[in-house]
């Protein structure tokens, strides 16, 4: 009786640890995990193309993560994105700061890094951040690149150039 309690905790406990596995999981991949209770404050960027930028998409600054995307809304006067970031209040930036999407690694998901300025009013609840660079499209670059090498082979045909006779002159030089 005694050994079948002790198989029944140990069984018990390996199921909860692979439950607990299972919620770890699920919250990395749905990037859930770096929940943080640090209070933040909101910060408005618009971009004209955010690629696969998606919310709760990391916020860098010198690769460290300084806050999150809050919202993505379309503007429909400006045609352009609008990306709040909800930036941890402990780190404050200058008004002139940029922000651009950048990918980690080649194909991996997409982050907003900040570039501090050097002014020396920080951004406030509510400011906007003016200068920013969207997202590298790989189907823009791809197309531009194909485009790009189309063109250079309609212009740089060979002209004709007479051939030379069997004596190495040609029919202009004699």
């Amino acid at each position: 009786m005694m050994k079948k309690n002790t198989l029944d905790y140990w069984v018990g406990l390996f199921v909860v640890l692979g439950a607990l596995a299972l919620l770890f999981l699920a919250l990395k991949a749905g990037n859930m995990s770096a929940f943080s209770f640090q209070e933040t404050y909101p910060i408005k960027s618009t971009f004209d193309n955010i690629g696969g930028l998606k919310p709760r998409a990391a916020v860098k600054s010198a690769g460290v993560i300084v806050g999150r995307v809050a919202q993505i809304d379309f503007d429909s006067t400006t045609y352009q994105a609008v990306v709040t970031l909800d930036l941890q209040r402990q780190y404050q930036f200058p008004k002139d700061s940029s922000a651009q999407i950048l990918t980690a690694g080649l194909l991996g998901e997409q982050y907003i890094g900040l570039e501090p300025g050097g002014d020396e009013q920080v951004l406030q609840a509510g400011d906007t951040i003016t200068m920013t660079q969207s997202a590298v499209v790989l189907e823009k670059l791809i197309g531009q690149f194909i485009y790009g090498k189309a063109a250079d082979a309609g212009a740089s045909k060979p002209s004709p150039v007479a051939a030379p006779d069997a004596a190495g002159a040609t029919p202009e030089g004699q």
